[in-house]
């Protein structure tokens, strides 16, 4: 309802009244937005905002993350002295339980990270946990972790509370509207449509919850997600309880248990969901139940109520069913929809839409306002999704899995079991027989590491060193000592065409583009604020062509990126050629005498220099060779048309015996990379990671004719003085210890930033990791040289070396060699 005339005019619309919807536009409103416009379908919250558990926890598992549970924890706290409206919220703390040696690990290394960002927290014994929550059951628990300062809220008073402070700045909130229809101007979003009429806008957030996929195929945006059953009981009243007990946290039950006016609710995240309203989500669907399904759900009540043993003897008053949505990678999708102009996104919170909705629209409406996102959230934005996430038997699938993910172990290495083989390369079958062990990454087979004869290739996991650690030294070596076989298909590759594309990359790039044909230039995107947007290499392969090569995960942004800074006027056009090349990456000293033995090119210094690319043959095939190195060794990418790719690949590895080839997977691209000290864009830079802290001021052509986008800002920056945050490599002094993200890096026992990917450096002797040092006055060589370092490791320290340049060949002699 509105007690304003229906507008056919507004700023902003924001389609949806969940908690993000009117997050959004609450934020919008407060800086300073006039003539925002919330539409709601039927009724405010009435998706999955109403019945949702309220619970607001700070261990989240990216820094972004944190931040977005951390602001909506205050401004919960807040808002209802500004609008007058109770949101129901309590500071009763929360604690996690941990049921095994495995689990209270990887709780000991999350709390650790946390706490570098403020989340206080604490291990606590199990009776420590029984003398929080007298009716818990303890004597299967290894520890508790104690967070004083999470809370609840209630869910509907919370939306009704951020509508109400939209409404007091301005917002005209208009219930029973549906919208058909994203209207466009060329590819600019310019108003909607609705069942009362057509409103014209500048800007359209898509805020539609569970139904997103479907209005997401209706504004010509992948939102893949799919609702689920999601399960709550509330017990009979049980005297004792009082609202202070803390949250409990069982992910060896997989529940989650509070205090609910005076009795218990027991929460549900199954290790085996069950999808709902896969055909269409009821049209008329406003605060409606789902029937629950008691047989299917038996043995988890049960197993649950074990947790608080007093529910057996207790009646249940209430066993709820209601849906809630999961994305296939358990990850938000929030953000500019790619491809489009003045079209933004924010849904898929996988249950967490309470916890992350304050700071979601907080972040939403910065975004929309700078044009700039105002955090590093690659982890959730909406342009890392792909096509084939969208498919609905892929979605669906997932969601079997997705809903109990969270409180699964979260192993490092861990891949997903459902909704695989999206797509394989011409070389899937040639690399299992190989014994190839497959990760999935942006619906790619692709093989990590390759199991020896007699060993089984599957994961077995752990967070020291897991079973495929040997294999992963040997194909080290092999690269380091001989020559290896990456098979890279994966890879994203994007022909750039047209009489304007130099013009157009040139001002996209850092690097200079205009450059001979044959060239392979590596490169950097930036945004206005020199930020890194992306990381690839592109080859001048014509006058008018040009070659974009960028890791699998990143295609859709990067050609979104590409296609949305081509000028109107522009002579340009991109075209995604990944599907019509198989790559063979060959690295290592024998690389060179490899490839002269099965081709007639000449592969040396003098005729193909490092950074050019040559059309070579190889028996009756030919391929696009590509003189590079991501390794730090000597190497060629081999870019083979995928009918040719078989007969070369099986040529290669027939001559591949006498120079000592392996085949080597991308968990030792990633080791050889991290030794080497070369960045992986979304893990070690991204949007909010300048060129120069990220050590890549040597990429940019600083006078080319036009500049570059970021150019201004990074000048900026370079008078501004010594660098408060740059990229630094750490190698432990211990070789034992196994890193893999997130650890605290500390000098002289004092935090200063947080390692951000890590990888076994087999040739320097230990575990190497990347990340960003911090500090005031500036750091440099001097401020690194001086400070004793140590990363944190759950409750451990380990001393490490740090270094502003690579530990491996600093001056790339082997690579050019």
């Amino acid at each position: 309802m509105t007690d304003k005339a229906f507008p056919f005019h507004a700023r902003a619309i924001v389609v949806g009244g969940g908690v993000i919807g009117c997050s959004t536009a609450y934020h919008l409103a407060k800086l300073g937005w006039e003539d925002v416009v919330l539409l709601e379908r039927k009724q405010i919250s009435c998706g999955t905002t109403w019945h949702a558990a309220g619970l607001i926890t700070t261990l989240r598992d990216t820094e972004a993350q944190t931040r977005l549970a951390q602001y909506s924890l205050q401004l919960y706290s807040d808002l209802e002295v500004e609008t007058g409206q109770a949101t129901g919220f309590i500071n009763c703390g929360s604690v996690q339980m941990a049921m095994s040696e495995e689990k209270a690990e990887e709780m000991r290394r999350g709390c650790a990270m946390a706490r570098t960002f403020g989340v206080r927290n604490q291990e606590i014994s199990p009776g420590e946990v029984k003398a929080l929550f007298p009716l818990a059951y303890v004597d299967d628990l290894i520890c508790g972790f104690h967070f004083p300062d999470d809370g609840r809220v209630n869910p509907a008073d919370v939306a009704q509370a951020l509508a109400k402070g939209a409404r007091q700045r301005g917002v005209n909130i208009i219930e029973d509207t549906a919208v058909t229809e994203v209207l466009y101007k060329g590819n600019r979003a310019v108003g909607v449509r609705t069942d009362k009429g057509d409103i014209a806008a500048e800007v359209v957030v898509l805020c539609p919850g569970m139904w997103g996929r479907e209005v997401g195929l209706m504004a010509g945006v992948d939102i893949p997600l799919q609702a689920a059953e999601h399960y709550y009981l509330i017990s009979e009243p049980i005297d004792g309880l009082h609202n202070k007990l803390p949250i409990l946290r069982d992910p060896g039950r997989g529940v989650y248990a509070r205090e609910e006016a005076g009795k218990i609710m027991l929460g549900f995240f199954e290790p085996v969901a069950a999808p709902w309203a896969v055909d269409g989500i009821p049209k008329n669907f406003c605060f409606d139940e789902i029937q629950p399904d008691w047989e299917r759900m038996e043995p988890h009540i049960e197993r649950g109520m074990q947790r608080l043993p007093i529910l057996f003897d207790t009646g249940i008053r209430q066993f709820f069913c209601g849906p809630e949505s999961f994305t296939p990678d358990h990850n938000y999708l929030m953000g500019r929809a790619p491809f489009k102009e003045n079209l933004f996104v924010a849904c898929g919170f996988n249950s967490l839409g309470i916890l992350s909705g304050g700071g979601a629209g907080h972040v939403m409406a910065q975004w929309i306002t700078d044009g700039i996102q105002p955090m590093d959230i690659w982890d959730v934005d909406i342009r890392r999704i792909q096509p084939c996430h969208n498919n609905k038997s892929y979605v669906v699938d997932r969601t079997y899995e997705s809903l109990g993910i969270g409180y699964q172990m979260h192993w490092p290495n861990r891949q997903w079991e459902t909704a695989r083989n999206v797509k394989q390369s011409i070389l899937h079958d040639r690399l299992a027989a190989a014994g190839a062990c497959f990760g999935e990454s942006a619906g790619w087979e692709r093989p990590n590491w390759y199991a020896n004869p007699g060993q089984t290739a599957a994961y077995e996991y752990d967070f020291a060193r897991q079973n495929w650690f040997a294999n992963n030294r040997e194909e080290h070596r092999a690269v380091r000592e001989a020559v290896g076989v990456f098979e890279q298909s994966s890879f994203a590759k994007l022909l750039i065409q047209g009489r304007d594309a130099e013009r157009v990359l040139n001002r996209i790039a850092t690097a200079d583009i205009a450059v001979p044909i044959g060239k392979v230039v590596y490169t950097q995107f930036l945004n206005i604020q020199g930020g890194v947007e992306a990381d690839l290499t592109i080859t001048r392969i014509a006058d008018d062509r040009f070659l974009v090569v960028t890791a699998a995960f990143t295609q859709t942004h990067v050609q979104a990126w590409i296609a949305e800074n081509i000028p109107d006027e522009a002579f340009c056009v991109v075209t995604d050629v990944t599907g019509a090349y198989a790559m063979l990456n060959v690295q290592g000293p024998n690389s060179r005498d490899l490839l002269s033995a099965i081709s007639s090119a000449d592969f040396a210094t003098e005729a193909f220099p490092f950074g050019t690319m040559q059309a070579i043959e190889i028996g009756y095939q030919s391929a696009m060779a590509v003189r590079i190195s991501y390794t730090g060794e000597l190497g060629w990418e081999l870019y083979i048309p995928t009918e040719m790719a078989l007969p070369v690949y099986d040529q290669l590895i027939a001559a591949g015996t006498e120079f000592g080839l392996k085949h080597c997977g991308y968990h030792t691209l990633n080791s050889l990379r991290i030794e080497k000290a070369y960045r992986e864009w979304a893990h070690d830079m991204g949007p909010k990671e300048t060129l120069l802290q990220a050590g890549l001021g040597f990429t940019a052509a600083w006078d080319k004719p036009g500049g570059f986008i970021g150019r201004e800002a990074l000048l900026a920056e370079r008078e501004q003085g010594p660098l408060k945050s740059r990229l630094v490599q750490f190698l432990l002094s211990d070789p034992e210890p196994i890193l893999t993200h997130n650890e605290p890096i500390l000098r002289d026992r004092v935090p200063v930033g947080y390692t951000l990917s890590s990888g076994y450096a087999h040739t320097l002797g230990g575990c190497a990791a990347l990340g960003y040092v911090h500090c005031d006055n500036g750091v440099d060589a001097a401020f690194v040289a001086t400070g004793s370092f140590q990363i944190e490791q759950a409750n451990r320290t380990y001393e490490a070396r740090a270094s502003l340049t690579p530990m491996y060949d600093p001056t790339s002699v082997r690579t050019r060699g």
